[in-house]
């Protein structure tokens, strides 16, 4: 499929942030087409956003005249459809390792933590932003505690979450170890998770996804 590749994205979505760490290590260039989840009420609930995502959600990556609207089937569907660096291993056991772990961040943490349940604690619940941070950290919390036990004496687990080459895995976990820091959660419980981030930062495919370097991202 031809066509240029574009990416609906929010500078702070970490869902967004994985998408471009994908493009970014299969070398692939990508137009951003900017979101603001907080402007007016938020652009994505807008009917010329909700045409290329009902769900009213960031990510969408759109190649052609296909949309493609969860995070983790654009990464899945960049590394099939395009050649280069590999973001899932060849074989069938070790993909499912790297899927386990993209999972187990993209949908047992990351959804918790996410704009709109946070919006709806203010807005139906009238729960303060205290008790919303708390909320926040108590999630990010449970989950990097079992991640760091999946991680730290698995065989498989190298410089990255899956061996020596970053894949899928690392793509969702730096941007939620990007919002742990941004809830103040204390990450020195979880060594493991803080080494293959450091790891991951030096490469500048993670270095250019970050939020900060977005055309989108307001003035310092």
């Amino acid at each position: 499929m031809g066509g240029q590749l574009q990416l609906y994205s929010y500078w702070r979505s970490s869902a967004a942030y994985r998408v471009r760490i994908g493009l970014n290590l299969k070398g692939l260039a990508y137009e951003t087409l900017p979101v603001h989840l907080l402007r007016g009420g938020g652009e994505q609930h807008g009917e010329s956003f909700r045409r290329a995502n009902p769900q009213g959600l960031v990510p969408v990556l759109k190649h052609g005249d296909l949309l493609i609207r969860q995070s983790l089937a654009a990464l899945e569907y960049l590394d099939e459809a395009f050649p280069g660096h590999s973001l899932l291993p060849q074989a069938a056991q070790d993909r499912q390792r790297v899927r386990s772990i993209a999972l187990a961040i993209a949908c047992d943490i990351h959804p918790l933590n996410n704009l709109r349940v946070l919006q709806y604690f203010e807005r139906s619940w009238g729960v303060p932003q205290p008790g919303r941070d708390g909320w926040v950290r108590h999630w990010i919390e449970e989950g990097f505690a079992a991640l760091e036990a999946m991680l730290v004496d698995d065989p498989t687990t190298g410089r990255y979450c899956f061996g020596d080459t970053p894949g899928m895995a690392d793509c969702c976990l730096v941007p939620q170890i990007y919002n742990a820091r941004r809830f103040h959660v204390d990450m020195a419980a979880y060594p493991t998770l803080l080494r293959i981030d450091e790891a991951c930062q030096a490469l500048p495919a993670f270095g250019a996804a970050g939020p900060e370097r977005q055309p989108d991202a307001p003035p310092e």
